[in-house]
């Protein structure tokens, strides 16, 4: 017989509140036509993208988490001190170790809480509210801070027809805590690593370690490029539009309810052509509202549905107690889906 105790959390967990931030600049279309050949009919038709933000030197990768996540633990009614634990998502924080939740679990004023960095793309939100989720029911922490938040600026290569009009930065955040009935429902998750070369980072860090950086490609200026996302577009298009429609499902399965159940859908804003062939294949109903930020936010990977979720409420086209299906999926390949309660 094990000797171990036992810790007891809540019966289950929800999202008590939500907060985002949008960096101030706002790029048009027209800015990133300067440098590739295309033109702001087509940017819209293929994404549904308009607008996009792009921070400045100020609003770094922390500064931006801090404001969205400063929104979110006052949303939720509790304070810094009480929060048990950080959990950031992104693929844009450029130092390897230590990581980025360490030093905004700090400048937020948490009592020492635990602090790690996930790597998980567009699933990233996913991925780290199920983990904080786990961690309220599990009782190592009363409530935790789930972050997305991305500088994809840094990681866009202006030249590249295909992906220079995508991405965005911003960071989203929620709080999860305590509930005694289920508001975040079974997680559907998975990866594919056979698919793992169509979302890549151009050239890995380790290559500028080679004095000789004649191999690295360079821009139209001749300077050598700095690493950047590329994806094949249309490989990932057909991937997000069929299997990804079929996680959704599964997530409602296994929450148990339906799509005529459903008040809301945000699906991360990846392509707004994407976002309406799920929409589709899903068959929701008309009443349902469908978070389509990517035309002002653009793509901004783990912070997409964050941000999304919280426009939709902030706005009044979404409201508190509101059920919503949500889904992220991109680089990895990996996906993750679940039901929840809006806060």
């Amino acid at each position: 017989m094990s000797k171990i105790k036992a810790r007891k959390g809540a019966p289950y967990a929800r999202i008590l509140g939500v907060g985002g931030y949008r960096p101030v600049r706002v790029v048009p279309n027209e800015v990133i036509l300067e440098k590739i050949d295309s033109s702001d009919e087509w940017i819209r038709s293929r994404s549904g993208i308009e607008t996009r933000h792009w921070a400045n030197d100020e609003e770094t990768v922390a500064a931006m988490a801090i404001e969205a996540s400063g929104k979110a633990i006052a949303d939720a009614g509790v304070t810094a001190e009480q929060i048990g634990a950080v959990v950031v998502s992104t693929v844009s924080h450029f130092s390897q170790t230590p990581a980025i939740a360490t030093e905004i679990a700090d400048k937020l004023g948490t009592d020492k809480a635990p602090a790690f960095d996930i790597s998980a793309g567009c699933a990233g939100f996913g991925y780290g509210l199920t983990l904080a989720k786990g961690m309220v029911v599990e009782g190592s922490a009363e409530y935790v801070l789930v972050i997305g938040v991305e500088r994809l600026s840094d990681l866009t290569d202006l030249e590249d027809r295909a992906t220079a009009f995508l991405f965005g930065d911003g960071a989203g955040a929620v709080v999860v805590g305590p509930s005694d009935e289920p508001h975040i429902g079974p997680t559907v998750w998975g990866s594919e690593g056979d698919k793992n070369e169509t979302i890549k980072q151009t050239i890995p860090w380790n290559t500028f370690r080679i004095g000789d950086l004649s191999h690295l490609p360079l821009d139209s200026e001749g300077n050598v490029k700095f690493p950047a996302i590329t994806q094949e577009g249309q490989a990932v298009f057909r991937w997000a539009v069929f299997e990804m429609a079929k996680v959704a499902q599964q997530a409602l399965e296994a929450s148990g309810i339906t799509a005529d159940d459903l008040d809301v859908f945000i699906p991360h804003q990846a392509n707004v052509r994407i976002i309406d062939s799920m929409v589709k294949t899903l068959k929701l109903p008309e009443h349902v509202t469908v978070a389509r930020d990517i035309r002002t936010t653009g793509n901004t990977s783990a912070a997409s549905i964050p941000l999304a979720m919280e426009r939709l409420l902030a706005t009044g086209e979404a409201k508190s107690g509101d059920t919503a299906l949500i889904i992220g999926f991109g680089a990895g390949l990996v996906f993750a889906a679940t039901v929840v309660t809006l806060p």
